[in-house]
């Protein structure tokens, strides 16, 4: 057997060096598909602006031994399904695609880059099916209840806080994405430099389709900008100099831990006040919500704002006027109201 197995071997090494060339796999054969991800994330994931979220999914698929654990010249296309089946256990397809595009930007990274001969097998594993474009709003009551666990909570005497959070930067990003329509990154990235609040408006240099644009800020915008905490940067500065630095002093992953326990606990406390009121529970209410929901409710509110869907692009950054329909959900009774 063994023998059969290394004629079968040195065949196709023939059959490489007269067809295509010599390949050398000694170093996908010195490697585990763990160490490649180990050593991308250390030197390349860094330097992307995606760079905290990308980390968190390379660690995820660290965890599945079965696959990492493989040399790369196992890295198989049955190898990659076999895994996809175990994540859709656990998470949504649409989390499995944004980790099958991780592991297939490793694996080409590193056959460009570092010389590591590896076919890349994602292009012939079937991909789960795509979910629907996303069309959530959050009604009245879902904001309040929202906003109420996303303010910050005040510490009590015994060191334990009220109703609300400990980040202080949540409720104010989520009220400025509702006012903007702007991306998480590009909030977070957002600098007091590139704001003018005489002018209202808020420069964004780098943005996620690779153009600079320029936001109006709506006068409820600016009085949220105005009341964000600041600190002086030392003893000589004064309130009266201009602000310097992040606007947002958290993280994306502080963000997306402290949204997603205010939605729960919100939701919490709306089942607690419907059972203590006697009334029926909203079906669905705060049931699959994500921060860039925001961002459909801020492209339908401003579409109220803005017939001119030129306009309108400009304000939250779309290129294709039909990627920018996908995130403008009118609700049918409004467009009933404007027909009279």
């Amino acid at each position: 057997m063994y023998r059969e197995d290394a004629e079968k071997w040195v065949r196709g090494l023939e059959r490489e060096m007269e067809t295509t060339g010599f390949v050398d796999r000694k170093e996908a054969e010195a490697n585990t598909l763990a160490k490649i991800l180990q050593r991308y994330k250390q030197e390349v994931t860094p330097r992307k602006k995606s760079a905290e979220i990308e980390a968190v999914k390379i660690d995820v698929i660290l965890r599945d031994a079965a696959l990492v654990s493989l040399k790369m010249t196992a890295i198989t296309s049955k190898a990659v399904a076999a895994w996809r089946d175990r994540r859709l256990a656990v998470v949504s397809g649409a989390t499995v695609n944004r980790e099958i595009d991780v592991i297939s930007t490793v694996l080409n990274h590193a056959r460009r880059e570092w010389g590591i001969y590896v076919d890349n097998p994602i292009p012939y594993v079937k991909r789960p099916e795509k979910a629907k474009a996303r069309d959530r709003r959050f009604s009245p009551d879902e904001e309040r209840y929202l906003l109420s666990y996303l303010e910050s909570g005040e510490r009590r005497t015994d060191g334990t806080f009220t109703k609300g959070t400990r980040n202080p930067w949540l409720a104010p990003l989520l009220r400025l994405a509702l006012e903007t329509a702007m991306r998480r990154g590009e909030l977070l990235a957002l600098r007091w430099e590139l704001v003018d609040l005489d002018k209202q408006t808020a420069h964004l240099p780098d943005t996620k389709n690779g153009d600079a644009r320029t936001v109006p800020l709506s006068t409820r915008a600016v009085a949220i900008l105005k009341s964000l905490p600041y600190e002086l940067e030392d003893e000589h500065s004064s309130e009266d100099d201009p602000r310097v630095g992040p606007v947002f002093g958290t993280t994306a992953m502080a963000l997306r831990k402290g949204f997603t326990r205010a939605v729960e606990r919100a939701r919490e406390q709306y089942l607690a006040d419907c059972k203590t009121q006697k009334k029926r529970p909203v079906p669905g209410f705060l049931e699959d919500v994500h921060f860039h929901d925001s961002r459909h409710e801020a492209a339908s509110r401003l579409a109220d704002k803005l017939s001119n869907m030129l306009e309108l692009s400009a304000v939250t950054g779309h290129k294709d006027l039909r990627m920018l329909k996908r995130y403008y959900h009118p609700r049918a009774e409004d467009l009933a109201k404007k027909l009279g």
